[in-house]
């Protein structure tokens, strides 16, 4: 949509994203191995403000990575990682989820058409699911 100039503009339309980690990405360049897509932003940008992630199954510590591309997936570049904790998972335990720590106070933008592609250091076959919430402006 067009915008007026010197005219606020906020976020338009709500939106989620999962993606679901299997296998392990350990070459951490601009082509990783094992990146799978979570976010794509609108035709005017979006507003990222949370990214979380749970394993589906007991894990090791593995770095979550997390990966821009403004090219249509072809290069990705590392922009943030957390560590996710090993974890039991059990039917008498709580699933942990690890926070990228995105929010509405600190929200990650992105350009129109930019991407976001998560990752894994660690296979899990049951997989880690990575969530997202943004709104396109």
């Amino acid at each position: 949509m067009p915008v007026t100039p010197n005219s606020i503009i906020t976020p338009q339309t709500p939106r989620t994203g999962t993606a679901v980690l299997t296998t392990a990405s350990t070459d951490i360049d601009d082509a990783p191995s094992a990146s799978v897509l979570l976010t794509m932003a609108g035709e005017n940008g979006a507003r990222v403000t949370r990214i979380r992630a749970a394993p589906r199954a007991t894990v090791t510590a593995t770095n979550l990575l997390l990966y821009l591309s403004k090219d249509g997936g072809e290069t990705q570049r590392l922009v943030d990682s957390r560590l996710m904790a090993a974890h039991t998972v059990s039917n008498t335990t709580e699933i942990p989820r690890t926070d990228f720590g995105y929010s509405d106070g600190n929200p990650l933008i992105l350009e129109a058409g930019d991407r976001l592609y998560a990752a894994a250091t660690v296979a899990s076959a049951a997989g880690i699911v990575v969530a997202a919430e943004w709104a396109d402006y």
